[in-house]
Protein backbone atom coordinates (compact mmCIF):
# COMPACT_ATOMS: atom_id res chain seq x y z
CA UNK A 1 0.00 0.00 0.00
CA UNK A 2 2.72 2.37 1.17
CA UNK A 3 4.41 1.53 -2.75
CA UNK A 4 1.02 2.79 -4.18
CA UNK A 5 1.02 5.42 -2.61
CA UNK A 6 4.06 6.43 -2.94
CA UNK A 7 3.92 5.91 -6.64
CA UNK A 8 1.08 8.12 -6.52
CA UNK A 9 2.58 11.20 -4.89
CA UNK A 10 5.76 10.88 -7.55
CA UNK A 11 3.37 10.97 -10.55
CA UNK A 12 1.82 14.16 -9.07
CA UNK A 13 4.93 15.60 -8.27
CA UNK A 14 6.04 15.01 -11.73
CA UNK A 15 2.84 16.27 -13.11
CA UNK A 16 2.90 19.53 -11.45
CA UNK A 17 6.70 19.87 -12.53
CA UNK A 18 5.12 19.78 -15.93
CA UNK A 19 2.90 22.26 -15.57
CA UNK A 20 5.09 24.72 -13.88
CA UNK A 21 7.42 23.88 -16.77
CA UNK A 22 4.94 24.75 -19.33
CA UNK A 23 3.70 28.00 -17.96
CA UNK A 24 7.67 29.13 -17.69
CA UNK A 25 7.35 28.07 -21.38
CA UNK A 26 4.49 30.41 -21.79
CA UNK A 27 5.35 33.43 -20.09
CA UNK A 28 8.76 33.56 -22.27
CA UNK A 29 7.18 33.18 -25.69
CA UNK A 30 6.73 36.06 -27.86
CA UNK A 31 4.58 39.09 -27.04
CA UNK A 32 4.32 42.20 -28.52
CA UNK A 33 6.32 44.06 -25.22
CA UNK A 34 9.31 41.20 -25.40
CA UNK A 35 9.46 40.90 -29.46
CA UNK A 36 12.28 39.58 -30.33
CA UNK A 37 13.67 37.30 -27.89
CA UNK A 38 17.09 35.54 -29.87
CA UNK A 39 18.56 35.75 -33.17
CA UNK A 40 16.90 37.36 -36.05
CA UNK A 41 18.28 36.08 -39.84
CA UNK A 42 18.16 38.95 -42.99
CA UNK A 43 18.44 36.79 -46.08
CA UNK A 44 19.53 38.71 -49.01
CA UNK A 45 19.56 36.86 -52.79
CA UNK A 46 22.74 38.03 -53.76
CA UNK A 47 26.22 37.32 -52.38
CA UNK A 48 28.26 39.73 -50.62
CA UNK A 49 29.52 42.43 -52.53
CA UNK A 50 26.55 44.66 -53.79
CA UNK A 51 24.30 47.07 -53.49
CA UNK A 52 21.56 44.66 -51.47
CA UNK A 53 24.64 43.01 -49.52
CA UNK A 54 25.85 46.88 -48.43
CA UNK A 55 21.85 47.69 -47.94
CA UNK A 56 21.27 45.03 -45.73
CA UNK A 57 24.46 45.22 -43.70
CA UNK A 58 23.72 48.52 -43.22
CA UNK A 59 20.50 48.22 -42.05
CA UNK A 60 21.03 45.01 -39.82
CA UNK A 61 23.57 46.24 -38.12
CA UNK A 62 21.19 49.07 -36.79
CA UNK A 63 18.13 46.74 -36.52
CA UNK A 64 20.25 44.68 -33.98
CA UNK A 65 21.71 47.76 -31.91
CA UNK A 66 17.76 48.78 -31.87
CA UNK A 67 16.01 44.87 -30.99
CA UNK A 68 18.94 44.30 -28.73
CA UNK A 69 19.32 40.82 -30.85
CA UNK A 70 21.90 39.69 -33.23
CA UNK A 71 20.67 40.52 -37.37
CA UNK A 72 22.74 37.90 -38.67
CA UNK A 73 23.21 38.22 -43.05
CA UNK A 74 22.59 35.17 -44.48
CA UNK A 75 23.66 35.75 -48.65
CA UNK A 76 21.27 32.91 -50.53
CA UNK A 77 22.13 33.61 -54.58
CA UNK A 78 20.74 31.84 -57.00
CA UNK A 79 17.48 31.24 -59.20
CA UNK A 80 17.66 34.58 -59.85
CA UNK A 81 16.65 35.74 -56.62
CA UNK A 82 14.24 32.73 -56.30
CA UNK A 83 15.67 30.51 -53.91
CA UNK A 84 16.00 33.76 -51.37
CA UNK A 85 12.32 34.21 -52.11
CA UNK A 86 11.33 30.60 -51.38
CA UNK A 87 13.15 30.19 -48.71
CA UNK A 88 11.65 33.46 -47.09
CA UNK A 89 8.01 32.41 -48.29
CA UNK A 90 8.67 29.31 -46.69
CA UNK A 91 9.85 30.37 -43.28
CA UNK A 92 7.92 30.51 -39.91
CA UNK A 93 6.02 34.21 -39.70
CA UNK A 94 6.90 34.43 -36.31
CA UNK A 95 9.75 37.98 -37.00
CA UNK A 96 13.02 36.12 -37.00
CA UNK A 97 13.22 35.47 -40.51
CA UNK A 98 13.55 39.10 -43.08
CA UNK A 99 14.26 39.77 -46.24
CA UNK A 100 15.96 41.77 -48.16
CA UNK A 101 13.92 42.23 -51.35
CA UNK A 102 15.42 43.87 -54.61
CA UNK A 103 12.80 45.18 -57.38
CA UNK A 104 13.52 42.80 -59.46
CA UNK A 105 12.46 39.85 -57.09
CA UNK A 106 8.88 41.29 -56.37
CA UNK A 107 7.93 42.98 -59.62
CA UNK A 108 9.87 41.07 -62.56
CA UNK A 109 10.43 37.70 -61.50
CA UNK A 110 6.89 36.52 -61.60
CA UNK A 111 6.34 37.47 -65.11
CA UNK A 112 9.32 35.71 -66.53
CA UNK A 113 9.45 32.05 -64.47
CA UNK A 114 6.52 30.35 -63.99
CA UNK A 115 8.09 27.72 -62.07
CA UNK A 116 8.71 30.11 -59.44
CA UNK A 117 7.29 28.82 -55.87
CA UNK A 118 6.11 32.36 -54.37
CA UNK A 119 3.59 34.98 -55.27
CA UNK A 120 4.86 38.61 -55.15
CA UNK A 121 1.60 40.01 -53.27
CA UNK A 122 0.35 36.44 -50.98
CA UNK A 123 3.32 35.20 -49.67
CA UNK A 124 5.00 38.17 -48.03
CA UNK A 125 3.74 41.09 -45.59
CA UNK A 126 5.70 44.50 -47.13
CA UNK A 127 7.60 46.35 -44.34
CA UNK A 128 9.05 49.14 -46.05
CA UNK A 129 11.51 50.43 -48.94
CA UNK A 130 15.13 50.66 -47.38
CA UNK A 131 17.29 52.16 -50.82
CA UNK A 132 17.04 52.97 -54.19
CA UNK A 133 19.74 53.23 -56.70
CA UNK A 134 19.78 54.22 -60.64
CA UNK A 135 21.45 52.13 -62.77
CA UNK A 136 24.38 52.65 -65.18
CA UNK A 137 25.74 51.27 -68.38
CA UNK A 138 28.92 50.18 -69.03
CA UNK A 139 31.17 48.80 -71.41
CA UNK A 140 34.53 46.37 -70.92
CA UNK A 141 37.72 48.06 -71.27
CA UNK A 142 38.46 46.19 -74.91
CA UNK A 143 34.47 46.83 -75.89
CA UNK A 144 34.61 49.05 -79.26
CA UNK A 145 32.44 51.56 -78.08
CA UNK A 146 32.82 54.59 -75.26
CA UNK A 147 29.55 56.19 -75.80
CA UNK A 148 25.65 55.09 -75.80
CA UNK A 149 25.35 56.51 -79.32
CA UNK A 150 28.33 54.22 -80.36
CA UNK A 151 27.08 51.29 -78.96
CA UNK A 152 23.77 51.75 -80.70
CA UNK A 153 25.10 52.39 -83.99
CA UNK A 154 27.21 49.27 -83.58
CA UNK A 155 25.17 46.89 -82.14
CA UNK A 156 22.67 47.53 -85.07
CA UNK A 157 25.46 47.14 -87.55
CA UNK A 158 26.14 43.78 -85.93
CA UNK A 159 22.86 42.15 -84.38
CA UNK A 160 23.71 39.75 -81.50
CA UNK A 161 27.47 40.45 -81.43
CA UNK A 162 27.37 42.45 -77.65
CA UNK A 163 26.83 40.47 -74.86
CA UNK A 164 26.03 41.63 -71.23
CA UNK A 165 26.45 40.23 -68.00
CA UNK A 166 23.82 40.39 -65.63
CA UNK A 167 23.37 39.67 -61.75
CA UNK A 168 20.69 36.35 -62.68
CA UNK A 169 17.87 35.67 -64.80
CA UNK A 170 15.18 37.68 -64.19
CA UNK A 171 16.65 40.61 -61.95
CA UNK A 172 16.44 44.18 -62.72
CA UNK A 173 20.47 43.99 -64.16
CA UNK A 174 18.59 41.31 -66.60
CA UNK A 175 15.48 43.57 -67.32
CA UNK A 176 17.21 46.55 -67.51
CA UNK A 177 19.07 44.83 -70.26
CA UNK A 178 15.88 43.92 -72.12
CA UNK A 179 14.59 47.05 -71.76
CA UNK A 180 17.62 48.67 -73.99
CA UNK A 181 17.17 46.29 -75.91
CA UNK A 182 13.29 47.24 -77.05
CA UNK A 183 14.08 51.20 -76.82
CA UNK A 184 17.13 51.23 -78.93
CA UNK A 185 15.27 48.29 -81.73
CA UNK A 186 18.83 46.36 -80.84
CA UNK A 187 19.80 42.62 -80.37
CA UNK A 188 22.12 41.78 -77.35
CA UNK A 189 22.88 38.56 -75.96
CA UNK A 190 22.39 37.86 -72.07
CA UNK A 191 24.69 36.37 -69.68
CA UNK A 192 23.73 35.32 -66.60
CA UNK A 193 25.77 34.81 -63.29
CA UNK A 194 24.83 34.59 -59.42
CA UNK A 195 25.13 38.22 -58.29
CA UNK A 196 26.77 41.17 -59.24
CA UNK A 197 30.19 40.35 -57.89
CA UNK A 198 30.96 37.33 -60.60
CA UNK A 199 29.10 39.23 -63.08
CA UNK A 200 31.53 42.76 -62.85
CA UNK A 201 34.09 39.79 -63.01
CA UNK A 202 33.38 38.80 -66.23
CA UNK A 203 32.95 42.47 -67.53
CA UNK A 204 36.72 43.74 -65.98
CA UNK A 205 38.42 40.07 -68.02
CA UNK A 206 36.64 41.22 -71.75
CA UNK A 207 34.60 38.00 -70.54
CA UNK A 208 31.69 40.41 -72.17
CA UNK A 209 31.17 43.31 -73.31
CA UNK A 210 28.43 45.36 -71.76
CA UNK A 211 26.91 45.34 -67.82
CA UNK A 212 23.67 46.73 -66.74
CA UNK A 213 24.15 46.98 -62.88
CA UNK A 214 23.65 49.36 -60.18
CA UNK A 215 25.94 52.73 -59.53
CA UNK A 216 27.06 50.90 -56.46
CA UNK A 217 28.53 48.33 -58.16
CA UNK A 218 29.83 50.06 -61.16
CA UNK A 219 30.86 53.66 -59.96
CA UNK A 220 34.39 52.45 -58.45
CA UNK A 221 35.46 50.38 -61.50
CA UNK A 222 34.28 53.43 -63.95
CA UNK A 223 36.22 56.11 -61.75
CA UNK A 224 39.34 53.89 -61.40
CA UNK A 225 39.45 53.28 -65.26
CA UNK A 226 38.77 49.76 -65.28
CA UNK A 227 35.60 49.61 -67.15
CA UNK A 228 33.79 52.74 -69.22
CA UNK A 229 30.64 54.15 -67.80
CA UNK A 230 28.15 55.35 -70.84
CA UNK A 231 25.29 56.76 -69.63
CA UNK A 232 23.25 56.10 -65.83
CA UNK A 233 19.56 56.25 -65.91
CA UNK A 234 18.92 58.33 -63.58
CA UNK A 235 17.01 62.07 -64.31
CA UNK A 236 20.60 64.08 -63.74
CA UNK A 237 23.95 62.88 -63.42
CA UNK A 238 25.69 61.53 -60.34
CA UNK A 239 27.49 63.48 -58.28
CA UNK A 240 29.78 60.07 -57.80
CA UNK A 241 30.27 60.09 -61.44
CA UNK A 242 29.52 63.73 -62.72
CA UNK A 243 31.51 62.83 -66.14
CA UNK A 244 29.07 59.96 -67.24
CA UNK A 245 26.00 61.85 -69.36
CA UNK A 246 22.38 60.59 -68.46
CA UNK A 247 21.05 58.05 -70.73
CA UNK A 248 18.52 60.83 -71.90
CA UNK A 249 21.91 63.14 -72.41
CA UNK A 250 23.19 60.22 -74.63
CA UNK A 251 20.22 60.47 -77.03
CA UNK A 252 17.93 57.82 -74.82
CA UNK A 253 14.99 60.10 -73.05
CA UNK A 254 13.00 56.87 -71.92
CA UNK A 255 15.54 55.09 -70.78
CA UNK A 256 15.14 55.63 -66.87
CA UNK A 257 15.61 52.87 -64.18
CA UNK A 258 15.56 53.05 -60.44
CA UNK A 259 16.04 50.02 -58.78
CA UNK A 260 14.57 50.19 -54.73
CA UNK A 261 15.75 47.42 -52.28
CA UNK A 262 13.02 46.60 -49.64
CA UNK A 263 12.37 44.61 -46.09
CA UNK A 264 9.60 42.14 -46.33
CA UNK A 265 8.57 39.64 -43.92
CA UNK A 266 6.62 36.13 -44.62
CA UNK A 267 2.87 36.52 -44.81
CA UNK A 268 0.90 36.45 -41.78
CA UNK A 269 4.23 38.00 -39.24
CA UNK A 270 2.06 39.42 -36.91
CA UNK A 271 0.95 43.54 -37.13
CA UNK A 272 2.80 44.66 -33.83
CA UNK A 273 6.14 42.87 -35.67
CA UNK A 274 5.42 44.68 -38.68
CA UNK A 275 5.09 47.96 -37.12
CA UNK A 276 7.54 47.28 -35.00
CA UNK A 277 10.08 46.61 -37.66
CA UNK A 278 8.66 49.76 -39.97
CA UNK A 279 9.11 52.14 -37.03
CA UNK A 280 12.70 50.76 -36.55
CA UNK A 281 13.71 51.22 -40.18
CA UNK A 282 12.21 54.68 -40.47
CA UNK A 283 14.35 55.94 -37.72
CA UNK A 284 17.43 53.99 -39.22
CA UNK A 285 16.58 55.76 -42.64
CA UNK A 286 16.78 59.25 -40.68
CA UNK A 287 20.11 58.73 -38.91
CA UNK A 288 22.88 61.06 -40.72
CA UNK A 289 25.32 58.28 -40.91
CA UNK A 290 23.26 55.89 -42.10
CA UNK A 291 22.58 57.99 -44.91
CA UNK A 292 26.33 59.08 -45.54
CA UNK A 293 27.30 55.60 -45.83
CA UNK A 294 24.22 55.05 -48.45
CA UNK A 295 25.08 58.39 -49.99
CA UNK A 296 28.55 57.33 -50.53
CA UNK A 297 27.67 54.17 -52.40
CA UNK A 298 25.17 55.65 -54.87
CA UNK A 299 21.79 54.66 -52.78
CA UNK A 300 19.09 57.25 -51.39
CA UNK A 301 16.96 56.24 -48.44
CA UNK A 302 13.57 55.52 -49.55
CA UNK A 303 11.74 54.34 -46.59
CA UNK A 304 7.79 54.13 -46.24
CA UNK A 305 4.83 52.95 -44.46
CA UNK A 306 3.97 49.71 -45.62
CA UNK A 307 0.94 50.32 -47.26
CA UNK A 308 2.57 52.64 -49.62
CA UNK A 309 5.29 50.17 -50.46
CA UNK A 310 2.36 47.22 -50.89
CA UNK A 311 1.26 50.22 -54.00
CA UNK A 312 4.66 50.59 -54.92
CA UNK A 313 5.11 47.04 -55.51
CA UNK A 314 2.16 46.71 -57.54
CA UNK A 315 2.85 49.68 -59.80
CA UNK A 316 6.05 48.05 -60.70
CA UNK A 317 4.74 45.08 -61.38
CA UNK A 318 2.51 46.34 -63.81
CA UNK A 319 5.03 48.55 -65.51
CA UNK A 320 7.82 45.78 -65.68
CA UNK A 321 4.93 43.20 -66.81
CA UNK A 322 4.54 45.32 -69.61
CA UNK A 323 8.34 45.40 -70.53
CA UNK A 324 7.93 41.50 -70.09
CA UNK A 325 5.63 41.27 -72.32
CA UNK A 326 7.06 43.39 -74.79
CA UNK A 327 10.53 41.81 -74.97
CA UNK A 328 9.60 38.45 -75.05
CA UNK A 329 12.07 37.64 -71.84
CA UNK A 330 11.18 34.42 -70.38
CA UNK A 331 13.28 32.19 -68.39
CA UNK A 332 11.00 29.17 -68.34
Amino acid sequence: MRSFRTTRLLAAVVAAASLFVGAGTAALADTPANWPTRTIKLIVPFPAGGAADTIARIYGEKLSEALKQPVVIENKAGGGTAIAAETVAAAEPDGYTLSLAPAGQLTILPHVNSAIKFDPFKSFAPVSPLASVPYVVAASPEAPVSTLRELVAAAKKEPGKFTYSSCGPGTLCHLSGELFKSLTDTDLLHVPFKGSAPAMNALLGNQVNLAFDTLTVLAPQIRDGKVKGLAITSRERSPLLPNVPTAAEAGLPNYVVDSWFGLVVPAATPAHIVQRLNAEVIRIGQLPDVRERLEAQGLSVTTSTPEAFAQTIRADYDRWGRVVDASGAKIN
